[in-house]
């Protein structure tokens, strides 16, 4: 099963100016790494990850003598020790799992070993092969690249072939919003036991905030304009929100201000809704073996509105920590643990519907790979290709990302904002007044950035 990545979840991490101090006072010789040869390896506990971590010992070390040493944490709890490590230079982790969230701030930051160097030598990795979309999320500002992929994903809408056949529904092939809550109507209308659409409510940054932020850029708004603006009360920004709370609130999974990426996945699966639109990584769960939605799930593109595309872009990545004193063993580990031949090893021993896709080329023309996630690969790679974390919507932008803005303070910011939105799905509050409290928030961290 693909992981749900979650998208960058709740946790909190150093601010730029915070880590930057931290990085100062601390230099740059850490005590804790590894020597020898063994490295340190933090990661999330993402179902992947804890196959890589079975798989290592017997084959990696086995080929190269380099013992990895991992240490796997929950989400929030990865993100908060990666960051504190990172951040201080300790040198106690020599590789981490990190975001494109995370690389970008981090590479800024001075805490990434830029991996240019290792890439150019190690011709066997091919990085060409590495999707364009996921290569431009994990480069610095400086043009250098701080990040290695281990599986990417975008999102796309989901839905019931068998429940829209007995309906006489048909999906359009690239849907617009308005077309998805027209159908979500009809289906709620005509079902007794099932509503026409999930979609996330719970708050966290990485919960709701995540597809309502895709909702928003397709209808023409924005969190920020190019000078900092804070744009969250914009006539554009205000239509989406409204028709996104609307939508779930009418339409939608019973319990929805609670109701994240975990419960829309078990709504789906138990029959309980006729569309999810979500992570592309949700599908491998739909289609798993014994799945009792198998084969009756169509995926077309993220509706869209005023955009050519809409999908977001996530990617759990390796990032090398500058400190490390074992930087040659730790390429090492990564070029092996984001190969070509590791998913040939993951779809041998494990299943090519486990594989760690959305990263690279070469894995959606695999003839074993195309045959067991036939359904949704090509709308999935398709999703990744257009993704733009530089311009997803219709006007420019102070900082990349497409579900978040890629700056160290959106994870209070998304975090705030996202409770206002889900009081408004849960009906404690009215839409207008949501945005009020959260133009506020987002117009204070605009000032800081633009009185720089």
């Amino acid at each position: 099963m693909r992981t749900p990545s979650r998208h960058p979840a709740r946790a909190l991490i150093a601010t730029a100016a915070a880590g930057a101090l931290l990085a100062a006072c601390s230099g740059a010789g850490g005590t804790g790494s590894s020597g020898g040869d063994s490295i340190n390896v933090l990661m999330v506990n993402n179902p992947p990850m804890v196959e890589l971590q079975k798989l290592t010992a017997a084959h990696f070390t086995k080929e190269t003598g380099i013992k990895v040493n991992f240490t796997v944490l929950p989400e929030n709890d990865v993100r908060d020790k990666i960051s504190q490590d990172f951040s201080n230079q300790a040198g106690q982790y020599d590789v981490a799992t990190i975001s494109n969230y995370e690389a970008p701030i981090y590479a800024k930051n001075g805490w990434l070993h830029a991996l240019d160097s290792y890439v150019e030598k190690d011709r066997a990795f091919d990085q060409d092969d590495v999707l364009p979309p996921m290569q431009l999320s994990l480069t610095g500002e400086d043009g250098k690249l701080y990040g290695q992929p281990f599986y990417g994903e975008s999102s796309f809408l989901m839905y019931r072939k068998d429940v829209f056949a007995r309906h006489g529904l048909t999906m359009p092939e690239k849907p617009t919003w308005q077309q998805v809550a027209d159908l979500a109507a009809r289906v709620d209308a005509a079902e007794k036991d099932m509503k026409g659409i999930c979609l996330r409510g719970l708050p966290g940054w990485g919960e709701v905030i995540a597809p309502l932020t895709t909702v928003v850029n397709t209808f023409g708004g924005t969190w920020f304009d190019q000078d900092w603006n804070a744009r969250l009360t914009s006539p554009e920004t205000k239509k989406a929100v409204k028709f996104y709370v609307d939508l779930v609130r009418k339409h939608g999974e019973a319990g929805a201000a609670q109701a994240g990426y975990a419960e829309c996945l078990n709504n789906m699966t138990q029959g309980k809704t006729a569309m999810w639109y979500d992570a592309t990584a949700g599908a491998g769960s739909l289609e798993a073996a014994g799945s009792p939605v198998k084969g009756k799930i169509g995926y077309v593109p993220a509706p869209v509105e005023k955009t050519e595309s809409s999908g977001w872009l996530y990617t759990w990545a390796w990032g090398m920590q500058k400190a490390s004193k074992n930087a040659d063993n730790a390429w090492k580990f990564i070029s092996w643990a984001s190969s070509k031949e590791y998913e040939e090893l993951v779809g041998k021993e494990i299943g090519w519907a486990n594989v760690p896709a959305g990263k690279r080329a070469s894995t959606y023309e695999h003839p074993q790979y195309k045959q067991e996630a036939g359904a949704f690969a090509e709308v999935t790679r398709s999703a990744i290709a257009e993704a733009d974390p530089r311009d997803p919507g219709v006007q420019k932008r102070p900082a990349p990302g497409i579900q978040f803005v890629g700056i160290p303070e959106f994870t209070d910011l998304g975090t705030k904002v996202s409770q206002e939105i889900s009081a408004a799905i849960a009906g404690r509050q009215s839409v207008e007044k949501a945005l009020e409290k959260s133009q506020r928030l987002a117009e204070e961290v605009g000032k800081e950035y633009r009185d720089r």
